[in-house]
């Protein structure tokens, strides 16, 4: 067990990090984006565009013959807001989130009004000081501007010791790339991730970082 790290203000991923989504509705969501588009994804291939797993999402698309321009625009029409959040449920070991002192941030690739209702549905807004959804306008991980955006909004000087927990490589990487720190935590078996993520902390659960709920040691 490691030691949780001290941190002035922690910034964190949403889906797969905090929360997950029941495979029933991942399922669902791809049957009726192959009956959009009239194309085939196996499960292996639903699983691995909904996590993240392997690294960049539109790399697998295009390795698989797909248009990531034209498939996004029709995944995102299908993914219902609400039927997501009813399928989403929270991690056991996010608790430690509403435990932290100073600032918190939530900076996700999910969409606005799915995170906006899933963060409700959870009753977990109030762990966050500063909820940030990617969009075109703040770019994508692992472009760190939406990092540099959500530290701005928390107040924090650029100085300060910060850091970016996440479950995927790009979220990693997002955080090599804004200068902070990084936590994966692996959700996955690394043989069906594809990849190996080299994160600052690499932990299986946040109950492995032990400590106070401050971070202090």
């Amino acid at each position: 067990m490691q030691t949780r790290p001290a941190y002035d203000y922690w910034l964190l991923d949403l889906d797969g990090t905090l929360v997950d989504t029941e495979w029933a509705y991942v399922r669902e969501t791809f049957d009726r984006v192959e009956e959009r588009l009239g194309v085939t994804f196996s499960d292996r291939q639903a699983e691995v565009l909904w996590h993240g797993l392997g690294g960049d999402r539109n790399d697998s698309l295009r390795a698989w013959g797909y248009d990531p321009e034209t498939f996004w625009p029709v995944f995102d029409e299908i993914d219902d807001a609400t039927a997501r959040a009813e399928a989403t449920y929270l991690y056991d070991d996010a608790s430690f989130v509403a435990a932290l002192d100073g600032p918190v941030g939530l900076v996700t690739h999910c969409p606005a009004p799915i995170t906006d209702v899933v963060l409700d549905r959870l009753d977990v807004r109030d762990w966050f000081d500063v909820v940030l959804p990617c969009d075109e306008e703040t770019g994508f991980k692992p472009d760190p501007e939406p990092l540099h955006l959500a530290r701005a909004d928390l107040g924090v000087d650029a100085a300060a010791n910060g850091v970016y927990a996440g479950d995927g490589t790009s979220d990693v990487d997002a955080a090599a790339n804004a200068g902070l720190d990084s936590i994966h935590v692996e959700r996955h078996d690394p043989g069906r991730r594809g990849v190996c993520v080299l994160g600052d902390h690499r932990i299986e659960s946040f109950h492995d970082l032990a400590g106070s709920p401050s971070g202090s040691d």
